[in-house]
């Protein structure tokens, strides 16, 4: 492998062959369920799946139930939702490919000096992939995500990318100008007109040629981009940065002639990051795979599919410092047979999520497809959400999430327990952050100096004649808040009212939101919320943030 470690492009798939004797027709199900519910945007019916997929109702409940037992769908009566922990099998992809985490901050900046959205993108087939996204956000913004299709034709990545492709990926490439000459395979770009003149061969002679391509409105009316290639040490193309506008802002002559050498700067300076980066150590993966499955297996019984969890787990065996593994590498990863193993791979393999690579296998970009782009436009408030619906449902009381803005706390996320004296707050609203327990555990995880500054310029009322309302009595409570690592206010926003709330982290333990339970000071003493409600509340708390940080391996993931 060369020296930067990271992965070429895959080579280009051919159309499928019938499914080899080996193939584990349950994977092969599960997959065609997790692309139908990619496809249709992250939530369907049970009956839509079947009538879309082909499958029996009895085989999409088993399907979609084990899926819910490995975190990756969520059910809800008779819909199945995608849940953040999918997000798990385009992050092994991601990670693996190293490219992500080796270039992204250089696509970032670019994006941020010159305002304008920045994509970094891979071959797939006769297709291009996304894997980074700096986006700007403007009413007129780019919205494309992380893991979307493109049809090559229609993109500046595309004539670049196809410098690279053979007698097979030219041949693949042809056939689909037959069988779908509108691009109604690949549902995140408009279709084709019908007739629409192609000079995509011309495209990619001038792109070789001049080592840069333009992309004036072929994907959609107003959308204009300029590419360029990041090449290996080797000369390889390893992806394609690009700059994406909007013709209100630039032409794509103007964007070409006031743009291009930025981009090309920022190009050379990926590729020095590739040449010099030293190779991956290997991260610890998880071994207990295969008897995670057995004993699901056990606790459901028939209606949970061994196979499917088995053979989802193998592209979790992949990694960073894994990116090429052999057969006894992912069983011994996995904790699987070499045989299972092996018909996993081989099934993985035929539907193109993984490709041969002389003795080993790597993953293939079409990993990105199984969830990852819906789920990469997610939010906190999202994935909260369900949890608390969840934790509501337990406890019996209303729950909500919230950040600070400013001396406030703004509410993000909230669920009403439903009762005739309940507390509900409407998403967006703002309270007071000294008298809440959201707001005394995000103060509480403020810096010293941000704190200090905060104090000295809010004006504490008296919502109640228990609220606290001087900076000193305020901060040694928030002493024993940051202590104790919860909040319990008792009475002083709403007489009656109480509340309890704990931080939600970020991978580096910094606290980004708060969520609470608020109830009506008659349904216990406040010793009894702490005994019954908080360790409920730690535990929804801990559910969220692994979720999180999932979501955010490779996805900026907004509070809303």
């Amino acid at each position: 492998m060369p020296r930067i470690r990271a992965l070429p492009p895959a080579p280009p798939v051919v159309a499928q062959a019938p499914p080899p004797e080996a193939a584990v027709a349950p994977l092969m199900r599960g997959i065609s369920v997790l692309r139908e519910l990619t496809h249709v945007g992250g939530a369907a019916s049970l009956s839509e799946l079947g009538r879309a997929t082909g499958l029996a109702r009895a085989t999409v409940d088993r399907v979609t139930g084990t899926l819910a037992h490995m975190g990756y769908v969520r059910l809800g009566g008779s819909s199945a939702v995608l849940a953040p922990r999918l997000m798990e099998l385009g992050n092994a992809y991601l990670a693996a490919l190293r490219l992500p985490d080796l270039l992204g901050t250089h696509a970032d900046s670019l994006a941020d000096a010159l305002d304008e959205s920045v994509s970094l993108a891979v071959a797939d087939g006769d297709g291009i992939r996304f894997i980074h996204q700096a986006i700007r956000r403007r009413t007129l913004s780019l919205s494309f995500r992380i893991g979307d299709l493109l049809p090559a034709e229609r993109t500046a990545p595309g004539p670049l990318l196809a410098t690279e492709w053979d007698t097979q990926g030219w041949a693949l490439w042809e056939q689909r100008q037959i069988d779908d000459p509108e691009n109604r395979g690949f549902p995140t770009v408009p279709p084709r007109p019908q007739g629409a003149a192609t000079d995509f061969r011309q495209r990619v002679e001038q792109a070789r040629a001049r080592g840069w391509a333009l992309d004036d409105q072929l994907i959609e009316s107003g959308l204009v981009a300029v590419s360029v290639p990041v090449r290996a040490p080797d000369a390889r193309i390893v992806c394609v940065a690009s700059l994406v506008s909007h013709t209100s802002r630039h032409s794509a002559a103007s964007l070409r002639e006031s743009l291009l050498s930025s981009l090309r700067s920022t190009v050379r300076a990926m590729e020095q990051e590739l040449a010099g980066s030293p190779p991956s150590e290997p991260l610890s993966a998880p071994s207990d795979l295969a008897a995670w499955a057995s004993t699901a297996k056990q606790e459901l019984g028939g209606e949970f599919i061994t196979s499917l969890a088995r053979g989802l787990t193998v592209v979790t065996a992949f990694g960073e410092g894994r990116a090429e593994l052999t057969l006894s590498e992912v069983a011994e990863t996995t904790g699987l047979p070499r045989a299972t193993a092996r018909r996993a791979l081989i099934t993985l393999e035929h539907l193109g999520y993984v490709t041969r690579h002389q003795r080993g296998f790597r993953l293939a970009p079409r990993v990105l497809s199984l969830g990852f782009p819906p789920l990469s436009r997610t939010s906190l408030a999202r994935i909260a959400h369900p949890h608390l619906v969840a934790l509501t449902g337990r406890v019996q009381d209303s729950t909500s999430l919230a950040v600070l803005t400013g001396n406030d706390v703004q509410c993000a996320a909230s669920v009403a327990a439903g009762r005739i004296m309940d507390a509900d707050i409407a998403v967006g609203a703002r309270l007071p952050a000294h008298a809440t327990s959201t707001g005394r555990v995000l103060l509480a995880n403020l810096p010293d100096e941000e704190l200090s500054a905060l104090l000295a310029r809010t004006q504490m009322r008296a919502l109640t004649p228990f609220t606290i309302t001087t900076a000193h009595d305020l901060t040694a409570v928030l002493d024993l808040v940051r202590e104790e690592g919860h909040a319990l206010v008792d009475g002083e926003l709403e007489e009656g009212l109480r509340s309890v709330a704990v931080p939600v982290r970020d991978r580096d333990g910094s606290c980004l939101a708060a969520i609470n339970v608020t109830m009506h000071s008659s349904r216990g003493s406040a010793d009894e919320c702490v005994t019954t409600v908080l360790p409920e509340l730690r535990a929804t708390a801990a559910l969220i943030e692994a979720d999180l940080h999932t979501a955010r391996r490779f996805v900026r993931v907004p509070i809303i």
